[in-house]
C-alpha cells in the first residue's frame, strides 16, 4: 500500500502547472520591442521590406474587392430583405479584416489601412520610411481592387455608387467626422491592444488570436456608422472607391475619410501609449534608475579608493 501511495503521490504532481493563472501570471516576464528609427535606410535593401509592401498591396485589394462586391450586391437588389442587409456588410468588412490581418501579420503585420499605420507609426512600432512605402501600397491596393469591381459590373457600379464613402443625408459634415473619429480610434485602440507585448505575456494563459478582435471590432463599427457614412475609418479603401467611381458626391466629402481616421488612429496611439501603458513615464523611471545606478557604483568606487588609500599609509606608517 505504501508504493502505491507514492505512486499516487507522484502522479498528482508529476504535470506541474504550465502557465500560472491569475496575478501570478502577470509577473511573466515579456520583452518591450525598442523604438523604431525614424529613418531606417538599410530597409531599402532589404527584400522583406518590398515583400511586406507586396502583402499591404495584396491584401488591400482582395479587401476592396470583396467589400465592395458585397455593397454593390446589396444596393442592386430590389428586395432588401432577401440580401446580406448592413449585417452581412458589416460582417464582409470584419471578416476580411480577421482574414487578411490574420494571411499578412507575420509579413508586414497586417495593416491594411493608413490610419493603422500612421497610428503605430506614431508609437515608433515602424519607420517613416515604412509606414510611406506601407501608405502607397494600400492606396494603390484600394484602386485596383475597386476597379476590378467596377470592370466586373460597370452599370451597377456607376449606377449604385460604387461602395464610395459619403455623409448620407440627414447628417453634417460634422456627424460625419465624429464617425469617423470615434470609430477609427476603436480600431486603432484594438490594434494596440491585441498586439501588446505585456498583455500578451499577462494573459498567456488566454488564448486570444490578434486578427479576431481586431476583425470583430471593425464590425462592430460598421454596424454603427453605416448610416452615417457608410463606414470608411480606412483612407485608402475611400480613395480608391472615389477614384474609380470618380463622380462628385464622392468627391466633397473626401477630406472627412482622412482627416477623422488619422485624428482617431492619433488619439488612440496616445491614449494606448500614454494613458494605459504610460510608456513616457516608464522611460523616466528606467532613466532615474540608470543614474541611481551610477551614483550608487560612483560611490562604491569612492569608498573603496577611500580604503586602499588608508591601508597604504598605514603600511608605509608601520614600515621602519
Amino acid at each position: 500500500m505504501e508504493g502505491k501511495d507514492e505512486d499516487v503521490k507522484l502522479g498528482a504532481n508529476k504535470f506541474t502547472e504550465k502557465q500560472p493563472i491569475g496575478t501570478s501570471a502577470q509577473a511573466k516576464d515579456y520583452v518591450e520591442s525598442p523604438p523604431a528609427p525614424l529613418f531606417e535606410p538599410g530597409e531599402l535593401k532589404s527584400w522583406s521590406f518590398y515583400r511586406a509592401g507586396i502583402a499591404e498591396f495584396t491584401a488591400t485589394f482582395l479587401f476592396l474587392y470583396i467589400t465592395i462586391l458585397t455593397v454593390i450586391g446589396y444596393s442592386r437588389t430590389p428586395n432588401k430583405c432577401a440580401t446580406v442587409g448592413t449585417q452581412g456588410i458589416a460582417w464582409a468588412f470584419g471578416g476580411m479584416i480577421f482574414a487578411l490581418v490574420y494571411c499578412t501579420a507575420g509579413i508586414s503585420g497586417g495593416h491594411i489601412n493608413p490610419a493603422v499605420t500612421f497610428g503605430l507609426l506614431l508609437a515608433r512600432k515602424l519607420s517613416l520610411t515604412r509606414a510611406l512605402f506601407y501608405i502607397i501600397a494600400q492606396v494603390l491596393g484600394a484602386i485596383v481592387g475597386a476597379g476590378v469591381v467596377k470592370g466586373f459590373q460597370p452599370g451597377p457600379y456607376e449606377l449604385l455608387g460604387g461602395g464610395a464613402n459619403v455623409v448620407n443625408h440627414g447628417y453634417t459634415k460634422g456627424d460625419g467626422l465624429g464617425a469617423e473619429i470615434i470609430g477609427t480610434f476603436v480600431l486603432v485602440y484594438t490594434v494596440f491592444s491585441a498586439t501588446d507585448a505585456k498583455r500578451s505575456a499577462r494573459d498567456s494563459h488566454v488564448p486570444i488570436l490578434a486578427p479576431l478582435p481586431i476583425g470583430f471590432a471593425v464590425f462592430l463599427v460598421h454596424l454603427a456608422t453605416i448610416p452615417i457614412t457608410g463606414t470608411g475609418i480606412n483612407p485608402a479603401r475611400s480613395l480608391g472607391a472615389a477614384i474609380i467611381f470618380n463622380k462628385d458626391p464622392a468627391w466633397d466629402d473626401q477630406w472627412i475619410f482622412w482627416v477623422g481616421p488619422f485624428i482617431g488612429a492619433a488619439l488612440a496611439a496616445i491614449y494606448h501609449q500614454i494613458v494605459i501603458r504610460a510608456i513616457p513615464f516608464k522611460a523616466r523611471e528606467r532613466g532615474l534608475d540608470h543614474q541611481l545606478h551610477q551614483l550608487i557604483k560612483a560611490l562604491k568606487y569612492t569608498k573603496k579608493s577611500r580604503i586602499d588609500t588608508s591601508s597604504r599609509s598605514q603600511t608605509q606608517k608601520r614600515t621602519p
